[in-house]
């Protein structure tokens, strides 16, 4: 039986990065920085990657020592990097890897739309020129790679029906997220829900791009994200062709997925 290959987890204490450490099938490594180490609010979540037979590896992708030498204990290294100026930085981890020479496989942290596909405006259009920007040095480098495209995630947008992205006052709305609110985002509303527009289309383009226009940074960034999706269609349509990738479901055929009419119906 072969060897199953080791896993290097960078991000692995975020918001996305604790799930793929938590779910993986492999001898897994989490990249942790010293003071996240010392950090109360993170403690109890390294502690559970520990009982689960985690190797915590101190690192900083700031420093460059310390990441080569975590780099060359493994074969494959996911990025889950959340803030933009992490998302930047990943070149520091193809620099490691590539003075590493023994990875397998990276896979950097770009979940969202596939930004070489992507149309959109600024603040967002300059977020995918970065990420844009990265794939170009994995492949100058001759890093070996995967893209996971993952668009929006659907238990972030279906709870509220995406109305956290149309600047809507159902179950959340950037309002109260700007303040410091934390606007509900477990199911959808069940007393108001409202629509921009007629309701026969799938984004209002007048009121999202006055919005826009209008909003204030960060929430500005939001709104573009909405203009990216409801106008654009980003979500919907791209084409997932063999000449540049595989489609999840031709992955992993044996997994059931749940479509949005039919998470409806359990919600």
């Amino acid at each position: 039986m072969a060897q199953k290959s080791k896993i290097l987890i960078i991000g692995g204490t975020g918001y996305i990065g604790k799930y793929i450490v938590e779910e993986s099938a492999h001898p897994t490594f989490a990249l942790v920085r010293e003071n996240t180490a010392s950090n109360p609010e993170k403690s109890k979540l390294i502690e559970s990657f520990k009982s689960s037979g985690v190797t915590l590896l101190h690192g900083d992708i700031y420093h460059h020592e310390s990441l080569a030498k975590a780099i060359k204990q493994v074969d494959g290294v996911i990025s889950a990097l959340g803030s933009p100026e992490q998302i930047a930085d990943q070149v520091k981890i193809v620099a490691a890897i590539k003075e590493a020479g023994n990875i397998k496989r990276f896979f950097p942290s770009k979940f969202g739309v596939d930004v070489d596909r992507a149309k959109a405006v600024d603040p967002i259009e300059h977020h995918l020129r970065v990420k844009a920007r990265i794939r170009r040095s994995i492949e100058a480098e001759g890093v070996p790679y995967t893209y996971l495209v993952s668009n929006g995630f659907a238990g972030y947008f279906l709870p509220n029906y995406g109305i956290a992205l149309t600047g809507g006052t159902g179950s959340f709305n950037f309002g109260i997220a700007l303040k410091g609110g934390s606007g509900s985002f477990t199911a959808p509303p069940r007393d108001k829900v409202e629509i921009i527009g007629d309701g026969n289309t799938k984004g209002e383009l007048n009121y999202i791009l006055s919005f826009l226009s209008t909003s204030p940074s960060p929430l500005n960034l939001f709104v573009s994200i909405a203009h990216a999706i409801f106008v654009k269609g980003n979500l919907t349509n791209s084409e997932v062709k063999a000449s540049f990738g595989l489609e999840a479901s031709e992955l992993y055929p044996k997994v059931k997925y749940t479509t949005a009419d039919e998470y409806y119906q359990f919600v």
